[in-house]
């Protein structure tokens, strides 16, 4: 099979395949000419977007930042909740040190933050 080659190819098969998704549903048959075009394109889509548009994954620091701003905490504001002092926090943010594993406990509970990100795996 081939690949989408420049952002020409791409935006057509994007456009397609907003086309093709209303006439396409869980009662359209596998063998249905759409349904074929569909999931050709999507994945061709897909593959393209994967390759040249691929977001990444967050860092911890970034989701750090985030959920602050969800929540509404200043620096000092968060190191009062994880038990560290606001220069760490600072340390922390900028990425001159990692959080401890203690820390990084707390971390994680304290502003729901997913293990794995917070150990960084």
């Amino acid at each position: 099979m081939t690949k989408i080659e420049n952002e020409t190819q791409y935006d057509w098969a994007v456009a397609r395949v907003e086309e093709l998704l209303p006439l396409v549903n869980d009662e359209t048959p596998e063998t249905d000419n759409n349904y074929i075009e569909l999931v050709l394109l999507s994945n061709l889509v897909a593959d393209y977007s994967e390759e040249h548009y691929a977001v990444g994954d967050p860092s911890l620091v970034d989701v750090i930042k985030l959920r602050m701003y969800e929540m509404g905490l200043t620096q000092a504001a968060t190191a009062k909740l994880i038990g560290v002092s606001p220069s760490r926090i600072c340390d922390y943010l900028s990425g001159k040190c990692e959080p401890t594993i203690k820390v990084a406990r707390e971390i994680s509970r304290k502003l729901n933050i997913d293990p794995a990100i917070v150990l960084g795996v």
